[in-house]
């Protein structure tokens, strides 16, 4: 393997990894989003250990670009698909909160 084709393989994985974000967020698999989000946090973290990236040339740039377009594609889509369900977890979250400072007043 090409030090360049070694590149944009850990590409393609933070791309399938969003992928699999994005599948997961679509079915409401909640852990399963979860799981593929930290997969992709570490895809993110083997790339940034690179110490020697290699120069992409004209085609390796390219295919750079478009992965990391569709990655923001997905981003953007689970986004979208996410916010309402973070919303209803934040009412969750405050009304427990709420009703338990309620009960400690009534101690």
């Amino acid at each position: 393997m090409t030090p360049q084709s070694e590149l944009l393989a850990h590409y393609e994985s933070i791309a399938a990894a969003a992928a699999a974000m994005l599948a997961a967020a679509r079915e409401s698999r909640w852990d399963d989003l979860v799981a593929a989000e930290r997969e992709c946090a570490e895809c993110i973290a083997r790339l940034k250990a690179l110490r020697d990236m290699p120069e992409l040339d004209e085609a390796g740039r390219k295919r750079k670009r478009d992965i990391i377009h569709t990655v923001l594609e997905h981003d953007a889509e689970i986004r979208m698909l996410t916010q309402p369900w973070l919303h209803k977890l934040e009412a969750l979250l405050s009304g427990a909160v709420a009703g338990r400072k309620m009960s400690e007043a009534y101690r």
